[in-house]
C-alpha cells in the first residue's frame, strides 16, 4: 500500500518507520523540520524490543509539499490540531483513499468526516507505546496492539487489508466489530495513565511506585466505564484494569504523549479525554470527581506554561 502518516510525532514515526520496514511505501507529513531533517539525511532511528537500527526507505516531508493521493491515509496529530491538519492534506484524499484515524479521545470520526465520506473513515485504538528520543529518532519498548473498524461498522474489503498491512509491519492489528466499546476503553486508559502522568511527572510504571497510584487509576476507570455505559457502550472496567496494569509492569520509562506536552510546554488533548468524559457525564447524571479534578490540573499547568510563554516573548 501507499501510506501517508499525517502527524509524524512518537506514534506517527513508530508506525511509519515498522511499516516501511515491511516494504510499504511510507510518507511522514509533520511540521517539525529539525525531525524531517534527521529522517531525510540519515533515516528514522528506531529502538524497539527488535533491536537499534535506522530506516533509511521513508519520504519525510512537510504536508504542503506532498501531492500523492496514497490508498491509506493514518491520521495521528493531536486532537486539538486535526481539523486544521486535515485542511491542509485535502486534495490528498482521493476517491480510494481509506482515512484511519487511531487518535486518542473522542469526537475524531466526526472531524474527519468533514473531510471524507463515512464508509472510507476507519476508526481504532492502539496501546503501542512511543516517545521521541530525539530529531529523527523514536524509542517503543513494551508490546501493544492495534484494533480498528469501518467507522460505520459495515464490512468493507479495504478494512481487512488495512488489518493486514499493519499486521505483516509486526504491529498486531486486529478486526473489532465492538471497536467503540474499544475507543472508549482507550479513553478511560488515557483519562487514568495520561493525565495522572502529566499531573505528577512520573512515567508509567513509576506509578506503580505506590498503592495509591494504581487505586487512582482504578477510580478513574470506573467513572470513565460508568460514562460509557451511560451511552449505551458496553466498556469493561475489569479489563481497562488490566490494560493499565500491564502497561505499569511493562512499559518502562514510557512517558506517554500528555506528559510530554507538559515537559514540551505545549497544550494537551485533555479536553477531548477527561474534558469529553466530565462533559457527556454531565449531559447523562454520572459524577466523575476523579476525572474531572485531573481535568483541572492539567489544564493550570497549560495555564501555567501559557503564561511563562507570553512573558518570555
Amino acid at each position: 500500500m501507499t501510506i501517508t502518516i499525517l502527524g509524524a510525532g512518537a506514534m506517527g514515526s513508530l508506525f511509519g518507520g515498522l511499516l516501511a520496514e515491511s516494504g510499504e511505501a511510507v510518507t511522514l507529513l509533520d511540521i517539525n523540520d529539525a525531525h524531517l531533517r534527521a529522517i531525510r539525511d540519515h533515516g528514522l532511528r528506531l529502538e524497539t524490543d527488535a533491536g537499534d537500527r535506522r530506516i533509511r526507505s521513508l519520504t519525510a516531508c512537510r504536508p504542503e509539499q506532498a501531492t500523492a493521493q496514497p490508498d491509506l491515509l493514518v491520521v495521528f496529530t493531536k486532537t486539538l490540531h486535526t481539523a486544521s491538519a486535515l485542511a491542509g492534506v485535502a486534495g490528498l484524499i482521493g476517491p480510494r483513499t481509506l482515512v484511519l484515524t487511531l487518535q486518542n479521545g473522542l469526537g475524531n470520526v466526526e472531524t474527519v468526516s468533514r473531510f471524507a465520506p463515512i464508509e472510507r473513515i476507519l476508526i481504532g485504538t492502539t496501546t503501542w507505546p512511543a516517545d521521541v528520543a530525539g530529531p529523527g529518532h523514536v524509542r517503543s519498548h513494551g508490546s501493544g496492539g492495534v484494533r480498528i473498524m469501518a467507522a460505520d461498522q459495515c464490512e468493507h474489503a479495504g478494512v481487512a487489508k488495512v488489518a493486514e498491512t499493519l499486521s505483516r509491519a509486526g504491529l498486531r492489528c486486529t478486526l473489532d466489530r465492538t471497536v467503540w466499546t474499544a475507543v472508549w476503553e482507550k479513553v478511560a486508559f488515557n483519562a487514568a495513565l495520561n493525565s495522572l502522568c502529566a499531573v505528577t511527572g512520573c512515567s508509567v510504571d513509576q506509578l506503580g511506585a505506590v498503592p495509591e497510584g494504581m487505586a487512582l487509576a482504578g477510580a478513574v476507570i470506573d467513572e470513565v466505564v460508568a460514562v460509557a455505559r451511560a451511552e449505551g457502550i458496553a466498556a469493561d472496567a475489569d479489563h481497562c484494569r488490566q490494560t493499565v496494569a500491564h502497561a505499569i509492569a511493562h512499559h518502562i520509562g514510557h512517558k506517554p504523549s500528555m506528559l510530554q506536552d507538559v515537559l514540551a510546554g505545549r497544550p494537551t488533548e485533555i479536553g477531548a479525554i477527561n474534558g469529553a468524559v466530565a462533559e457527556k457525564g454531565r449531559r447523562r447524571g454520572v459524577a466523575v470527581p476523579h476525572t474531572e479534578a485531573l481535568l483541572g490540573l492539567v489544564r493550570l499547568i497549560e495555564a501555567r506554561a501559557k503564561a511563562a510563554g507570553n512573558s518570555s516573548t
